[in-house]
């Protein structure tokens, strides 16, 4: 018998509701119907977790140019970066920061009253001669600033919210997306959304990590549908690891910090980085200063002999930290039982973002061995244009889902108007994905979702973190495949459909093993180190063998590794 399912059609679905998800929502409302889908209230979307930045070559603080960033992106990117792609983002970047602030982005201003910018690790003048102020930022609280503002629009222009809604399934027919169907949390019961155009902006995967400034819900909801509607994954290997984040919770302590001169001190008082980077010190790419700190941990020079380095930025006064890092001290309060203007910060390296996720074109269409699945877009952290290749630029993680969730709307808008008609979802296409959760609403066994997270999170850690190695990358698959199995037998508890936390928690772990597995076995499957992406046996890049991107697929209860080219251009 095939359960209630309540039923809509819009012309545009949106699925998340972050900076991404609502920049699309704003080139499509009010002249098409827009449903915004969203596990979490907006304003608890991750993309308020954003703290020091969005990068743009105004050149307010000092000489600037759009090559130099795009320049400085390709570096970061360790050779995976698509450059026609990375020139589009820059050369879009002013123009974004610009819009924001007339939609009313509370930016932070300089004496002249422009828009202020900061010195952000791997942003260069005159491509790599030395730092520059490229960050444009609203204190500490640039994501939540950026967020709240295109929240209050989408309000204005009555775009529908269904909040608290969990997606469950894509549903695709012959490369054509017709639709999604989705979980009521509050409520309990299924929906069916019929829609012309989709648009997946679910955020990213960290949460597969023990440590992590991910907010719980991020667990990658977005990519594991794709890779159960058949479709591939790109790069899944390349995870960044933030260095600063608050020891004992992986809370972000953001890169502004650094950039406004606060230093990183190990056990024996010492500035490590001076040594590690003496040409940029704190200010170098965040995988240089996060196996920095790791190598000194690993030594055994942490503070008090435990995980930590200390992040002193005591000498920056008071009335700095309140003004421009406010954020921080009151996490550092609130978290931590530290006050920064008096005491060193505890941080240790924390997984912090996705790098790989759906492929896409410039435009957000979902690609499928290069070809666009019709309908179906995605942007955001859940996206992979290939922007940040091996290692993300900091400050361009808000700058990609600003102005690429622009283009997927723009896009999404084009393909309403060449369709007349709302796709007709077959019985036995609702019934297929149906059936898949109401099997796993009537599992049966003693087994602990809650307990299986731990373990999976633990071992991904340990064995397929920072630093990585062939025997405990494949003693990690082989944890995640016991895993999956123990999973069958995790009962979900309760009667009661509405609130059941149990049914979701169950729904978001099936998530994150499979993204666990193809994040192992693509990390695995690459034999160098590049990027984000440290192996112990392979510790050089091979731009030889190894400059491609990796294609992740699910094939049936296994899976396929497959290889595309990085596009290049030399005259970027």
């Amino acid at each position: 018998m095939i359960p209630v399912v309540e039923k809509h059609s819009v012309d545009a679905l949106i699925v998340g509701s972050g900076i991404a998800g609502l920049q699309a929502a704003l080139q499509l409302a009010p002249e098409a119907s827009v449903a915004v889908l969203s596990k979490v209230y907006p304003l608890r979307s991750h993309s308020c977790g954003a703290q020091g930045g969005i990068a743009a070559s105004l050149g307010n603080c000092g000489e600037d140019a759009t090559q130099w960033h795009a320049h400085d992106t390709i570096v970061s990117g360790r050779g995976l970066s698509d450059n026609l792609a990375v020139t589009f983002l820059a050369e879009h970047a002013n123009k974004t920061i610009i819009e924001l602030e007339r939609l009313g982005v509370p930016f932070s201003r300089n004496e002249q009253g422009l828009i202020m910018q900061r010195v952000f690790a791997g942003h260069r003048h005159d491509f790599g001669k030395g730092p520059l102020a490229r960050a444009c930022f609203a204190a500490d609280r640039t994501g939540h600033a950026i967020l709240s503002t295109l929240w209050e629009e989408a309000l204005r222009r009555k775009v529908p919210f269904y909040n608290e809604f969990l997606a469950l399934n894509l549903i695709i027919e012959k490369q054509e997306c017709q639709g999604l169907l989705a979980w009521d949390i509050r409520r309990g019961g299924y929906h069916l959304f019929r829609t012309k155009t989709l648009l997946l902006a679910t955020g990213g995967y960290a949460r597969i990590f023990a440590v992590s400034s991910n907010p719980i819900a991020n667990s990658g909801d977005g990519q594991a549908m794709v890779l159960r509607a058949g479709l591939e994954l790109e790069d899944l290997e390349f995870v960044q690891f933030h260095p600063t984040g608050l020891f004992g919770r992986g809370t972000l302590i953001s890169e502004a910090a650094r950039g406004e001169g606060g230093y990183l001190i190990n056990g024996e008082g010492n500035r490590f980085m001076l040594s590690a980077s003496p040409e940029f010190g704190e200010l170098a790419p965040r995988d240089y200063v996060t196996r920095a700190i790791n190598q000194e941990l690993v030594e055994g020079r942490g503070i008090d002999g435990l995980g930590k380095v200390h992040l002193d930025i005591r000498h920056l006064g008071e009335e700095l930290i309140e003004s421009r890092l406010s954020q921080i001290r009151e996490l550092c309060f609130k978290l931590a039982n530290c006050d920064p203007v008096h005491a060193p910060i505890s941080v240790c390296p924390t997984a912090h973002y996705a790098m790989g996720g759906i492929p896409t074109s410039f435009q957000g269409e979902v690609l499928f061995q290069n070809d666009p699945v019709l309908g179906l877009f995605a942007a955001g952290e859940c996206a992979c244009v290939s922007i940040h290749g091996a290692n993300r630029l900091g400050c361009n993680s808000l700058l990609e889902a600003a102005v690429f969730g622009k283009q997927a709307g723009i896009a999404m808008q084009r393909g309403i108007k060449k369709s007349n008609s709302f796709p007709i979802v077959k019985d036995a296409a609702l019934g297929t994905v149906l059936g898949s959760n109401e099997k796993l609403m009537k599992r049966e066994g003693d087994e602990s979702a809650v307990a299986i997270k731990e373990s999976l999170q633990k071992v991904m850690m340990e064995s397929c973190g920072i630093r990585r190695s062939e025997n405990n990358m494949r003693a990690c698959v082989e944890k995640i495949r016991t895993l999956k199995e123990q999973c069958d037998y995790c009962a979900i508890k309760g009667d009661s459909l509405p609130w059941n936390m149990s049914l979701v928690e169950a729904i978001e772990l099936g998530n994150m093993l499979d993204i666990a597995q193809g994040v192992a076995l693509s990390a695995l499957e690459r034999k160098e180190s590049r990027g984000a992406h440290y192996r112990l046996d392979f510790p050089e890049i091979d731009n030889r063998d190894w400059q491609k991107h990796t294609l992740f697929k699910k094939n049936g209860n296994d899976f396929k590794i497959t290889f595309k080219p990085v596009h290049q251009s030399s005259d970027v």
